[in-house]
């Protein structure tokens, strides 16, 4: 059964740091992109970094040098970085692992077959 769980959430303060993991089981995905979406209250889920099988990155513009995605392939485990939060990152944080193996990055979440149950983010002023 494959799984990914993330950790890492929580409420915190405008400009404060906070590190997202996502641990996979099941199966490894260390060919597959990985990424984190989000989602706010009534709206739609947004894309925010994805990761490669060589580490290629991508980001939206949105968290744009505030937020680092990382991959550890021997803990099948992705990270995401976030600094300088602001309230317009608060959300439920998901991550997801690519259909198909050696892929490029897409930041649409209907390519993405596998996903966890989510972790609350909550940036106060």
């Amino acid at each position: 059964q494959v799984q990914l769980v993330e950790s890492g959430g929580g409420l915190v303060q405008a400009g404060d740091s906070l590190r997202l993991s996502c641990a996979a089981s099941g199966r490894t995905f260390s060919n597959h992109v990985m990424a984190w979406f989000r989602q706010a209250p009534g709206k739609e889920r947004e894309f925010v970094a994805g990761i490669n099988y060589v580490h290629r990155t991508a980001s939206a513009d949105s968290v744009k040098g505030r937020c680092t995605i990382s991959r550890d392939n021997a803990e099948n485990t992705v990270y995401l970085q976030m600094n300088g939060l602001k309230p317009e990152d608060t959300g439920v944080y998901y991550c997801a692992a690519f259909t198909s193996p050696y892929s490029g990055i897409s930041r649409s979440p209907n390519d993405y077959g596998y996903w966890g149950q989510g972790t609350q983010v909550t940036v106060s002023t």
